[in-house]
């Protein structure tokens, strides 16, 4: 990778990985020959143009995965971009569990590097649903409701910030449970901070 601008805090991170190593480097190789920069950020490591996130790789238990900040946008004819969940509104990505897999998926993974900075260098955007698309759980209503100091505090949020709680309020099966999820939050949301913040 000599030809190719290598960031010191990356090489650091590939040192310390214990799975996915190889393939994770595989990645990087590709991505870098795309003339991407390389940075960390969220603790992995994550490829931009002109300052614009544009890429991370980031290793989970089953697969590691190249992740597409703004994969909505791109077409995919090879029908490999995927939607992590109903709630990831802009990001897609394309999962890998050997590196012989990326090897022989080269080209077709280059190609979709170069139009995923294309994408970005167009100025495309996605279409985030608002914060007031997201539904409210009940329970956090119920307080909103009762607790001015709580509903000025939430509504201080930065709308990112507010999608989280509401999200992670909602994701709990039982009402028992969204309460101690509410009641866990609270300070946080007092103190103007995200969930992982």
């Amino acid at each position: 990778m000599a030809d190719m601008k290598t960031n010191p805090k990356i090489d650091a991170y590939f040192e310390e990985q214990k799975t996915w190593r190889e393939e994770q480097l595989a990645l990087r190789r590709l991505v870098l020959s795309c003339g991407l920069t390389e940075d960390q950020k969220w603790g992995q490591p994550c490829y931009t143009i002109e300052n614009a996130n544009v890429i991370i790789i980031h290793g989970f238990k089953e697969y590691c995965a190249l992740l597409f900040f703004k994969g909505a946008l791109m077409r995919d004819p090879d029908g490999i971009l995927i939607k992590q969940s109903d709630n990831v509104q802009g990001a897609r990505q394309i999962r890998f569990t050997d590196v012989g897999e990326i090897e022989r998926m080269k080209d077709v993974l280059t190609a979709y590097v170069k139009e995923a900075v294309a994408v970005e260098q167009a100025g495309m955007k996605v279409e985030y649903r608002k914060t007031e698309d997201f539904p409210v759980p009940e329970e956090f209503q119920t307080r909103l409701d009762n607790d001015a100091a709580l509903k000025s505090a939430f509504e201080a949020l930065t709308p990112g910030r507010q999608r989280a709680y509401l999200l992670f309020f909602a994701g709990a099966k039982q009402a028992k449970t969204r309460e101690a999820r509410i009641d866990k939050s609270m300070p946080m949301i007092f103190e103007g901070k995200g969930l992982n913040d």
